[in-house]
């Protein structure tokens, strides 16, 4: 069997089986297998595959098949450039949430001197890893309610270069705490952002497979209008953010009008909202009250 051959029958399975994206799936496992990547696959599309390499690309495909997320089968995921470790107990990063990162480094650059950012749910550490990456912060919090997500965040910081500049704390939102048992409570920032859970309760079933069953549900689950995360901030934020500080959130598509009335409701000034490259609200942003 050539690497063509068996790449045509790898896409066709992943098609039946109904996994968005097919080829590009199918190119990434036919990597992951021992094969070629994507680049040098026309170089040796006619020869003869190797039995090592049929093996495991057959049980991958029969993997994905089965709508596991392939960053999980990958064991790892790209985001704003960054390899990122990701499983069952973190969320996958996405490219839309490249626009809260890029906001928030814009929104870094207004400061007169450099701020202090606190993530919130930070998960798998992508968008607290990829600012700390970028620069520009006197310090930076990530923080998260799951043991597992801060663990695996840490882990991603360490991946990424960046495990010192980054502290750590882990609990509900502001409540949350160090390893030396401080409280975020007592703190305050110049920049707080996060991509909080925005899918009401309902629509969850609607999800594809892949994220409906295999990301953590925490992560998704905002409440019955996907709006309970951003409720909570509006009131609590406020206690936490210096003078002048701004809060920027990654929210779901059709929920800026909404969200603006929320923080608007609580005070906070100047909010507005930013679309992604789909042209779908993406980022809200709003000064403290």
């Amino acid at each position: 069997m050539t690497f063509d051959e068996l790449l045509k029958e790898g896409i066709t399975r992943l098609e039946a089986a109904g996994v968005p994206e097919a080829a590009h799936d199918a190119y990434a496992l036919m990597e992951a297998a021992g094969g070629p990547d994507r680049t040098h696959f026309p170089l040796v599309r006619g020869e003869e595959v190797s039995d090592g390499v049929v093996f495991m690309f057959d049980a991958y495909v029969g993997v994905r098949s089965n709508r596991i997320p392939l960053q999980h089968i990958l064991g790892e995921a790209w985001f704003h450039g960054l390899p990122f470790t990701v499983d069952e107990d973190v969320l996958i990063p996405r490219p839309d949430t490249e626009t809260l990162v890029e906001a928030v480094l814009r929104e870094a650059k207004t400061f007169p001197a450099p701020p202090s950012l606190l993530d919130l749910c930070t998960g798998s550490g992508a968008v607290a890893v990829a600012l700390a990456v970028e620069g520009g912060f006197s310090s930076v919090t990530a923080s998260d309610i799951s043991h597992e997500a801060v663990n695996i965040a840490r882990e991603n910081a360490a991946k990424n270069g960046v495990e010192e500049k980054i502290l750590f704390a882990e609990g509900d939102l502001f409540r949350a705490k160090t390893k030396s048992e401080k409280s975020l409570s007592r703190r305050s920032y110049d920049i707080i952002c996060a991509n909080p859970p925005y899918v009401p309760t309902a629509e969850i079933e609607e999800l594809e497979p892949e994220v409906r069953d295999h990301d953590p549900l925490l992560a998704l689950d905002g409440g019955a209008d996907g709006l309970d995360f951003y409720r909570r901030l509006a009131k609590d934020a406020p206690a936490h953010l210096n003078e002048g500080g701004k809060i920027l959130l990654e929210i779901g598509c059709g929920q800026g009008a909404d969200v603006i009335r929320i923080f608007t409701e609580a005070g906070w000034r100047e909010g507005r909202v930013e679309q992604d490259l789909s042209g779908r609200d993406r980022v809200f942003s709003a000064l403290k009250p």
